[in-house]
């Protein structure tokens, strides 16, 4: 490793030290007033859920089946949470109350009462206990807006002790919240806080002085993690997704109520659509780069539904560093920017230069993406080179994560430099040449990759080339094989045409023909992580570089 990386290293832990400090320390200041500083009276207004709710989920919960982050815990008339949970995963879920939604979906009293049974139980066996996963901060977050939100099925029929008893753990809740604030781990979870904060301050009776002060704060997290082009701070296409569904509501109630919005709410929205609107493929799905899954249909729908930006999506961010070619239907995502900073870089993936392409309703190449539900094993393994349609040397990722159970597993070193050029052919083409340095330390290599689509968007001509670091083209190697792998989505079927060519073909019939001059492609065994319904096996298109560089085709059959 180099030295200004351990030094880097050196400096983040000292950062984390001091900050776990003052939280802890926070932790353990006693709590001498309710919330914000009063005691929380009354619920003013029950912010909407943008979220779709499932009619079985609520079902499962009402017969005391827990169906939630891929597994299934019987409670019966117990409660959840007495019972040894399955999964750390499975525990942030439950603690953080986000499936009341589907309880949206029966309204029943039966139901109703099973709600709030469940919310009694958590205030008497966590409410008064501050630890453990119940009380992380992004959980009470995600608990405080869900109450919130859900605040009418949980109320409903509910006796003047149990409002008494929600009221005064929402405002214990929200005081500690507030306090430990400053020192939660940067990036989403910090601005979930914000969130949270400044929807119980909108929602209930808490004095002026409070909600001016929540504003400001979440001004000051909205500036520092959206960018000016849409993009969250984290360059994760999701984020920005999960964002809105809790932003909007925030924005509505604002408005609803008369209150003034805060100044930075709505202009993030505004560019935050057009973002979302930029990574989505022409089968209407979001691109996997640094740590997206796949979206729900209907939650994307749920979302989009309030886009009031209008307008074609653009052509690049050049804040998050993404670049998107299309024509005649077919779409094209390129990542060409650095890991995102520090702790920021939690979930960054080490896919730069990596790709997707769609074509119709189909997308043929893509990436990995992040799993859904499975654990921190495979939430590491969809993270390396080798998961993403890119060049690979070695096995060896083009960023190296750090190990430190202290630090989690950051981007220790790898990419620090992008180089781009795009431009427009004289023939119409949108024409793209990027290099990174993530190999350049460890194997004194400069990946460069060029990428050119015909003006009529059915033939796309890529190369991939290795440099030096004098950027002259490297005629030998004396390590492990260099490949690219170009992986096909699991609804794609791969038939071998010869030694320099495959077809891609969809269900639909549409269908792509890779080729390249040299031959020697190959088919291998994949897996596919973000699927919604968990791990899939899939396949990949492998070419071994026998030289400084390889060319590659794809071309849509008419």
């Amino acid at each position: 490793m180099r030295i200004a990386d351990r030094r880097r290293l050196v400096v983040l832990n000292l950062a984390e030290v001091w900050r776990r400090g003052l939280l802890a320390l926070s932790y353990l200041r006693p709590t001498t007033v309710r919330g914000f500083g009063v005691n929380i009276q009354r619920l003013v207004v029950a912010p909407t859920d943008l979220r779709a709710v499932d009619p079985f989920i609520a079902e499962e919960i009402c017969a005391g089946r827990f169906p939630l982050a891929g597994q299934v815990v019987e409670a019966g008339e117990s409660s959840p949470f007495v019972l040894e949970l399955p999964s750390r995963r499975y525990a942030l879920r439950l603690h953080g109350f986000s499936w009341l939604r589907h309880i949206r979906a029966d309204k029943s009293p039966l139901a109703c009462a099973r709600a709030r049974r469940i919310v009694d139980d958590w205030i008497a066996l966590h409410g008064s206990r501050i630890n453990g996963v119940a009380w992380e901060p992004e959980v009470m977050a995600q608990r405080i807006v869900a109450w919130l939100s859900h605040s009418p099925i949980v109320l409903q029929d509910a006796d003047a002790g149990f409002y008494r008893r929600f009221l005064a753990s929402l405002s214990h809740q929200a005081g500690h919240l507030m306090r430990i604030a400053p020192y939660v781990a940067d990036g989403l979870p910090k601005l979930q806080v914000r969130i949270a904060l400044a929807m119980m301050a909108i929602s209930t009776d808490a004095p002026k002085a409070v909600r001016r002060r929540a504003d400001r704060q979440l001004n000051k997290e909205i500036e520092r993690q959206i960018l000016a082009d849409g993009t969250h701070v984290s360059r994760n296409p999701q984020i920005m997704l999960e964002l809105l569904f809790d932003l909007l509501p925030l924005r509505q109630t604002y408005i609803n109520l008369g209150h003034e919005v805060p100044s930075k709410l709505i202009p993030a929205i505004d560019r935050i659509y057009p973002a979302v609107r930029f990574f989505r493929h022409s089968s209407g799905d979001m691109a996997l780069f640094n740590g997206a899954t796949s979206a729900l249909a209907t939650d994307l729908m749920s979302v989009l539904r309030y886009d009031e930006t209008a307008g074609q999506p653009f052509k690049a961010l050049p804040h998050g560093e993404y670049q998107r070619m299309s024509a005649g239907g077919t779409v094209l995502l390129v990542d060409t920017g650095c890991p995102a900073p520090g702790f920021l870089s939690r979930s960054v993936h080490a896919g730069c230069l990596s790709f997707e392409l769609s074509s119709g309703r189909n997308r043929f190449i893509i990436n990995c993406g992040s799993p859904r539900y499975a654990g921190e094993k495979y939430q590491q393994m969809a993270r390396v080179t080798a998961a993403h349609s890119t060049v690979c040397v070695g096995d060896v990722s083009s960023c190296r994560f750090s190990k430190s159970a202290f630090l989690g597993p950051i981007v220790a070193e790898g990419v620090s430099r992008v180089t781009l050029d795009r431009q427009t052919g004289p023939d119409g083409s949108d024409r793209l040449i990027a290099s990174h340095n993530g190999y350049l330390h460890r194997f004194g290599l400069i990946h460069e990759r060029e990428i050119r689509l015909n003006e009529v968007g059915n033939k796309l001509a890529g190369r991939d080339r290795l440099l030096s670091a004098d950027c002259i083209p490297v005629e030998t190697f004396t390590f492990s094989d260099v490949i690219a792998r170009f992986h096909v989505h699991p609804a794609i079927a791969l038939q071998r045409i010869d030694e320099r060519s495959v077809r891609l073909l969809a269900s639909d019939g549409e269908s792509w023909t890779f080729s390249t001059p040299a031959g020697g492609l190959s088919i291998r065994e994949d897996v596919f992580f973000a699927d919604v319904s968990g791990i899939r096996q899939s396949q990949q298109i492998e070419m071994v570089f026998g030289g400084p560089e390889i060319r590659w085709f794809l071309t849509r059959h008419a």
